[in-house]
């Protein structure tokens, strides 16, 4: 391994719902100048992306990522870049190359320049034999593609930690609610398209069922998770660094749709399910995050009453 070149960051992805926020939350923290941002695409001008270094980055392009790493005297990579579960549904050959191909690209690139990676998963590494609330321990047995990517990352995640001693960190997201930057081809997009339909249209047509379960988190706690597990002691880590399960907030669409209904009484809700009920009907209802509890003291903050406050205040 060669030293780092810096103790600079980079964030794949970086224009998806997470990399805006996190960004956003890094720079305040470390500087807007020692946070790179990059993607495939490029912020438009009418975009709230925060201010402070972008370049164009494809994660598949391992010659570019190491380019960028050097140049820049990159120390940690928040690798955000995938293809999410509805979209790698219709799409799985893309899915595939990009979240495995370019977690791979990633992890090389840590292992060269003795990176510190964040490689995030997500709650679609559980199948439909995982219990309604999934232990750390459940069985990975995913039916989607996206699904059978993030398990691969896991895998590859741990394996780099035990074989090269590259530090590796993950966590099994739920579906992400945020009102800053719209969802991106996720099967919980429901969850953050209700809102900005109920406050422009006063109605929604949900995708999935009216009694359909699945976690959820806001995205505060998210990005509160991901600063978390990052800057938690290695020591501290066990076998689950790749993918910690965390707990945030567990409702059916109807539930969520009622809670709107509260502060919007003249809002109304169809629930038409499309090819993504079945992509839902595959996880889990909710999930127990007690190793993240216990080795890095997770808890979350925001519970449905309170995220629907916020979402609603901000859109409005």
């Amino acid at each position: 391994m060669a030293e780092p070149p810096g103790d600079r960051i980079l964030v794949t992805g970086a224009l998806g719902q997470i990399g805006t926020e996190l960004v956003s939350s890094l720079r305040e923290s470390y500087g807007k100048d020692n946070v790179i941002a990059t993607d495939i695409r490029v912020p438009d001008e009418e975009s709230s992306f925060p201010d402070g270094p972008f370049s164009n980055l494809s994660v598949l392009d391992g010659t570019g990522m190491e380019k960028i790493i050097q140049e820049e005297g990159i120390g940690t990579v928040y690798h955000l870049a995938a293809i999410l579960s509805a979209t790698g549904e219709k799409d799985p050959e893309l899915c595939q190359r990009v979240n495995v191909g370019g977690t791979v690209c990633v992890l090389e690139a840590a292992r060269d320049f003795e990176l510190k990676v964040f490689a995030p998963s997500s709650i679609a590494v559980f199948g439909p034999d995982s219990p309604d609330i999934s232990l750390q321990s459940s069985p990975l047995n995913p039916t989607t593609m996206y699904g059978k990517t993030k398990v691969t990352g896991e895998i590859l995640g741990l394996n780099y930690w035990k074989q090269y001693g590259v530090d590796v960190r993950g966590l099994r997201f739920p579906g992400l609610i945020s009102w800053k930057a719209p969802a991106g081809g996720g099967t919980t997009d429901y969850a953050v398209d209700i809102f900005r339909a109920a406050i422009e249209f006063g109605h929604y047509e949900c995708f999935v069922s009216e009694d359909t379960r699945l976690p959820m988190m806001y995205m505060d706690d998210a990005i509160r998770a991901t600063e978390r597990i990052m800057e938690a002691d290695l020591e501290s880590l066990g076998d689950s660094r790749a993918g910690y399960n965390i707990k945030g907030i567990s409702f059916t669409a109807g539930e969520l749709a009622d809670k709107i209904a509260e502060r919007i009484p003249e809002f109304t809700c169809d629930f038409i399910p499309d090819f993504r009920q079945k992509v839902a009907d595959s996880w889990p209802n909710d999930v127990d995050d007690q190793p993240a509890r216990d080795d890095w003291g997770w808890k979350a903050d925001y519970d449905l009453g309170r995220m629907v406050d916020e979402m609603i205040s901000n859109i409005s």
